[in-house]
């Protein structure tokens, strides 16, 4: 089970963004030629229009990757060692040399878990032999060394390195794995642990929890009997996530791409997220909103700027 994890850790390709998410041919070439960001990202809104979107960047922008030249799916992420975009991005990991993800990382809290039992294995059934070596065989002097215990020099030198590398490897091991469950049962990868993902109203780290059993559910499926197999049961396609209330964190002011003056920040109603409303763009509707925000704007600027033309002439 331990090499069977590993094998698929390793092997398994990891998951990219869909045709979907990549924007149509004339869109991509106007978004190219634009120079200021404001107009770069009226383009990418009306291309996220469609799109099952729930988060966005700290500045309240689209996720795009300029890289890649795909709209991020939700909790997707650029890998530069593997240099693609990664559903469900964890890390990468250099022990694997493959980024853990979406569709790998059920394989990867597996192979940590068999991985620490493997040692724990080797650290027992060695332990009786460290022990004899290290209390009776401590002197150099032959006499005082039982002649039936571990008479081979090399034979003690071996079970003294065994049982310490195995040690080692437990702790560290045992450190990481017990990060790994914890990420799971908050339904976060390591990197939204570091920062959190950004919603419609602010960051909130926890906007991804479900409850403890359905995180769980998130990333070994609802088939108990396959948690413990290397075999792939994971929830969903990698691109759409279940979300809970978005809660405004009282220290984070909310991000907003378009504020209206007429209203503040404690003025936004809180709603729940769902796979069917309240997306980051969820209807076209939304999309004119902006359009319609940014025409008001420049009918008040060349009102006023009549006004000022009127007052000059009368003056």
């Amino acid at each position: 089970m331990f090499v069977w994890s590993y094998v698929k850790t390793i092997f398994s390709k990891p998951a990219n963004p869909s045709n979907e998410f990549c924007l149509p041919k004339a869109e991509k070439e106007r978004y190219e030629k634009e120079e200021k960001p404001e107009f770069q990202q009226e383009i990418l809104w009306r291309a996220a229009t469609n799109l099952p979107l729930y988060t966005r960047t700290g500045t309240g922008a689209v996720r795009y990757c300029d890289r890649c030249q795909v709209i991020k799916p939700d909790r997707c992420h650029h890998c530069s060692a593997c240099d693609m975009c990664v559903l469900k991005m964890d890390h990468h990991c250099p022990w694997v040399n493959n980024c853990v993800g979406f569709s790998n990382y059920k394989f990867f809290i597996l192979f940590l878990a068999y991985s620490l039992v493997y040692c724990l294995f080797i650290a027992a059934t060695v332990l009786q032999y460290f022990i004899k070596f290290w209390t009776l065989c401590r002197r150099k002097s032959a006499e005082n060394c039982p002649k039936n215990e571990l008479e081979d020099t090399r034979a003690k030198f071996h079970v003294l390195f065994l049982f310490f590398v195995a040690a080692m490897f437990c702790i560290s091991i045992l450190s990481l794995f017990s990060y790994h469950l914890w990420l799971v049962g908050k339904n976060r990868s390591t990197i939204e642990a570091f920062r959190a993902p950004v919603f419609r109203t602010g960051s909130d780290k926890n906007g991804f929890s479900l409850g403890f059993r359905k995180n769980i559910v998130q990333v070994f499926g609802d088939q108990k009997k396959y948690w413990l197999l290397p075999v792939f049961t994971s929830q969903g396609d990698g691109m759409t996530f279940p979300t809970r209330l978005v809660n405004i964190d009282p220290e984070q002011a909310p991000v907003t791409l378009y504020p209206e003056p007429s209203k503040s920040a404690t003025d936004v109603t809180v709603s729940p997220l769902s796979e069917s409303q309240n997306r980051l763009l969820s209807n076209e509707k939304q999309a004119n909103n902006v359009e319609d925000y940014l025409a008001d704007d420049n009918i008040k600027s060349a009102e006023s700027e009549t006004i000022t033309v009127s007052m000059e002439s009368e003056s």
